[in-house]
């Protein structure tokens, strides 16, 4: 089922991904609620005119999907999105519902060692370390924070699985571009089951 989607990025750097993830809805794409080449150009209003903006296309969607490039951290934007796809705002006689959460992790220079690694444990599982310094404090907070038994990819070594372990996925561009209605769903059913979560909602 085709869901009212939102894209967090940094312009100068992730526009490229933005495009590509677009294409990879193919039909569904018409469900995008976010910034297009047809948008007004907002590049010399004041901040609460942008935010205003921006909070009319993020009100009705049901998910958000971040690009997680190497300086997002420096946008003025992107934690304040999440922040508000995170809360229930009201409008009228109308409240949104949390939306759900999933990173996109943009390819440098054909590899993503800019933010992650891995390493092998004693157990033989390898698990994923990502550069927490890259990201915002609320993404950080909004990993690893299934609360149920189920989070867990290794009961053994107690890996985090990577779909349901956070409320946040971080997901290979190369493989959220090959099957974007998988991991699009997956923070849908999330959103859906908010109580598995300890949430952070403020930035």
């Amino acid at each position: 089922m085709a869901r009212k989607t939102f894209i967090s990025y940094k312009h100068s750097e992730a526009i490229d991904l933005r495009d590509e993830i677009l294409k990879s809805l193919g039909e569904d794409a018409s469900y995008y609620k976010g910034e297009t080449s047809d948008s007004p150009d907002l590049t010399d209003t004041s901040t609460e005119n942008i935010k205003e903006s921006l909070k009319d296309m993020m009100f009705a969607t049901s998910i958000s999907i971040v690009i997680i490039s190497p300086n997002m951290i420096n946008s003025d934007w992107i934690d304040w999105e999440i922040e508000y796809t995170l809360k229930e705002i009201k409008r009228g006689d109308t409240k949104s519902r949390t939306n759900g959460l999933v990173g996109v992790v943009m390819k440098v220079e054909d590899s993503y060692d800019w933010l992650v690694s891995h390493i092998k444990k004693e157990d033989g599982c390898t698990i994923r370390h990502t550069n927490t310094t890259k990201l915002y404090d609320i993404i950080n907070s909004n990993r690893f924070n299934n609360i149920t038994e189920n989070k867990y990819f290794c009961s053994t070594c107690k890996s985090y699985d990577k779909l349901t372990g956070s409320y946040m996925s971080l997901i290979k561009e190369e493989d959220f571009l090959a099957d974007p209605t998988k991991f699009i769903e997956n923070a849908y059913d999330k959103s859906q089951n908010l109580d598995d979560f300890n949430l952070t909602k403020e930035k």
